[in-house]
């Protein structure tokens, strides 16, 4: 069975056909554009979302000569739009996952921050998807997440997958449907919410390729590569280094209760099965790249193992906080800026770009240890996404986290994640392991860097970061 799977992601979309065994047949990529503002604001074209669907998927069939059973569709996650429910016209720009502006409808809701966590499992932030969709209630029609509206244009049908619905601060985490507690706090009628599936069923069929095909797999795309990476049993985890770097556990079968205010969602539904994962965010990981670069400190992520090398920083080098679009778990703190502290005349360029990368390595490996407390041991960290390709920030990753990195041997994850559930959801396989199909690591890091050194680094980022959050 061979399935076009599509990653829409927040620089480009990705479309790959993937064969038996998660072979990659043909691959396109369109790239998409997020406009970015002071006060947070970070807005996207719906349209230009979906068309940069339907040409790499057109791209990808057209570069295949056999022909293409399924489709599964991973989306960018957070993400809301509003639109006209009648022509399905979007009535103003989508709120990318990275817009912070929702920061007044969470202050207004501060009271009922505990009880959102214990029904949906998320913390109370404008990363989420409610307080964006709050904020947009004043625009005419409909507002609702991105993948719905992806999914009803490419299909008829309005539906999102229960993965992504847990990611909105409105799904009631033990009955994964719609909670009318939560909606009620948001001001947001249930009954014009999408309808819930699972990761893997045929929830309609899609002309946009050319050929009709049905799409039988949705996931939101983290979850869809922590499925990808095998993590199918509680505490394998993995992080993913693109815009920001997402840190998910397996959290097995049950919802758990994070002590470290960590986000708990739906990993996956498929196969008659249900599994939850904790995770935790860094927002700017390749963003804090693309911004070095724009100030003129690299030419492109080449330049940072160039510049880094693979040896920690000394004491006396600059520390940074990587806080470029607010800080989330475990601090929460949408408004927090990012900042290199403990300049002097002997900073170079060299220094300031190695502690953007140590800082980001080391607001990973704290999550790491949170999610160790939340989850059990974790004895290896999956690792995928573009800046797996820098040998400096992968070394500091197993340096700060004090454990081996697992390099994921392709690129695209998220889209062999969702290829995966499409097989299951249109019968091509009926078990999740048959599905994914078999990997070993590209790569290896193994920690060379003394624990008690490590322990320094952190404590020090740390504090920063304290400082950051307020």
């Amino acid at each position: 069975m061979n399935v076009l799977a599509i990653d829409q992601g927040t620089s480009a979309t990705k479309a790959l056909i993937v064969g038996g065994g998660g072979h990659i047949l043909a691959s396109a990529s369109v790239p998409v554009s997020v406009s970015l503002a002071p006060g947070g604001s970070a807005e996207c074209d719906a349209r230009e979302l979906l068309d940069s669907i339907v040409r790499s998927g057109r791209a990808a069939l057209d570069q295949c000569a056999e022909p293409v059973d399924a489709v599964g569709i991973a989306n960018q996650g957070e993400t809301v739009v509003s639109f006209d429910p009648a022509s399905g016209e979007p009535t103003g720009p989508a709120l990318s996952w990275q817009d912070r502006r929702a920061a007044s409808v969470t202050a207004a809701l501060a009271p009922h921050a505990a009880r959102l966590t214990e029904l949906t499992g998320l913390p109370l932030d404008p990363y989420f998807s409610a307080p964006k969709m709050a904020l947009l209630a004043e625009r005419p029609g409909r507002v609702g997440p991105i993948d719905a509206w992806l999914n009803e244009q490419l299909t008829g049908q309005y539906v999102t997958d229960v993965a992504t619905a847990s990611r909105t601060l409105l799904l009631d985490l033990h009955s994964r449907d719609w909670s009318p507690e939560a909606c009620d706090l948001f001001g947001v009628d249930p009954g014009a919410l999408p309808r819930i599936a699972t990761c893997a069923e045929r929830v309609g069929e899609t002309e946009a390729f050319g050929p009709r095909l049905p799409v039988t797999g949705l996931a939101v795309d983290q979850q869809a590569a922590l499925f990808a990476e095998g993590c199918l049993h509680e505490g394998e985890s993995k992080c993913t280094y693109g815009t920001g770097a997402f840190l998910l556990a397996n959290a097995g079968s049950q919802p758990p209760r994070s002590s470290h205010g960590l986000s708990v969602s739906v990993a996956w539904s498929a196969a008659g099965a249900t599994s939850y994962c904790v995770d935790g965010q860094v927002y700017a990981a390749g963003a804090a790249l693309d911004w070095l670069a724009r100030i003129g400190l690299i030419d492109g992520a080449a330049d940072i193992d160039a510049l880094c090398g693979t040896e920690a920083p000394s004491a006396r080098e600059p520390c940074f906080v990587p806080a470029l679009a607010g800080l989330g778990a475990p601090w929460w703190a949408p408004a927090a800026t990012a900042s290199w502290t403990d300049l002097t005349l002997a900073s170079d360029r060299p220094s300031l770009v190695r502690a953007v990368v140590w800082g980001i390595a080391a607001h990973v490996a704290l999550l790491a240890r949170a999610l160790a407390d939340d989850v059990g041991e974790i004895s290896a960290l999956r690792v995928d996404g573009g800046l797996v390709r820098s040998r400096s920030l992968m070394q500091a990753q197993a340096d700060l986290a004090q454990m081996p990195l697992e390099v994921y041997p392709s690129p695209d994850a998220t889209a062999l994640g969702v290829a995966a559930f499409a097989r299951l959801g249109a019968g091509g396989e009926t078990d999740a392991r048959a599905a994914i199909g078999t990997w070993s690591p590209a790569l290896r890091y193994e920690p060379r860097l003394d624990g008690g050194r490590a322990e320094e680094i952190l404590a020090r980022v740390g504090t920063q970061t304290e400082v950051a959050a307020g």
